[in-house]
């Protein structure tokens, strides 16, 4: 059974994206069922199946990354480096992915439908600027451009030590709003709450932010997870311009 999520954001007629969840493949476990990374142990016979049932769904094949929690961003559309850990297109049918199994996926388009991106962002990549990164390569200015945060590790389950906070707070003060004390020197951070809040910092007004809030680590039947499980699948946040203006 297929369990795509479509973001929930004022996205114009002429964007289209879909986010994966572990649902609908042939992957066995430990990383049943819609695998979509090469990376992680799977079968390639049954990632490449996987594939294949997303591809069904998208104008073409995907510009797939080499993640490496960084701050790279690529144009999809040229057949250049792939390590990366974002992506943007301003040509039809060439979609942009990013992987996740408790990283943050942002997706971003301007409102105007020709520009899109997609960035992975767990707490380094965020630290260090991913989301800044792709906003800057689009090219449009931000007050035109709107994100959605898709599902990824919630604040109930994500605890990191204290030199994670800390290389947060020193760059941004107000940033202590997003860490709970835990159990001894650990703190609970909320990486949805510390995207919004580099978001806003750019320059992407509250309206224009969407998404956010569902927890990877909470739904095992739903989502891969990384912090979970340990060895598991991979799932995707896609992001193209339909060549079709026109379609619905």
């Amino acid at each position: 059974m297929n369990d795509w999520i479509i973001p929930d954001w004022p996205a114009p007629p002429s964007v289209r994206a879909i986010f994966t969840t572990r649902k609908g493949g042939v992957s066995l476990a430990p990383y049943a069922d819609l695998n979509l990374g090469t990376h992680v142990g799977d079968d390639p016979a049954a990632v490449s199946a996987n594939r294949a049932r997303v591809r069904a769904l998208l104008p073409a094949e995907p510009c797939w990354l080499e993640q490496v929690h960084g701050v790279t961003v690529v144009d999809a559309a040229l057949p250049a480096e792939r390590r990366a850990d974002a992506a943007f297109v301003a040509v039809p049918d060439v979609p942009c992915v990013v992987m996740v199994a408790d990283c943050l996926p942002v997706i971003f388009c301007n409102r105007a439908g020709t520009v899109v991106a997609a960035a992975h962002a767990g707490w380094r990549g965020l630290l260090d600027g991913v989301l800044e990164a792709t906003l800057a390569k689009m090219g449009v200015p931000v007050s035109d451009v709107i994100a959605w945060l898709g599902p990824a590790i919630g604040p109930d389950s994500f605890a990191v030590g204290p030199e994670v906070r800390d290389a947060f707070v020193s760059r941004a003060g107000d940033d202590a709003g997003c860490f709970r004390s835990g159990t001894g020197d650990r703190w609970f951070a909320d990486i949805f709450g510390l995207a919004r809040a580099r978001l806003r910092r750019a320059g992407l007004g509250a309206d224009a932010v969407f998404g956010g809030g569902v927890c990877t680590v909470s739904d095992p039947a739903r989502f891969f997870s990384y912090r979970r499980d340990g060895a598991c699948g991979r799932m995707g946040a896609f992001i193209w311009i339909a060549g079709d203006r026109s379609a619905g």
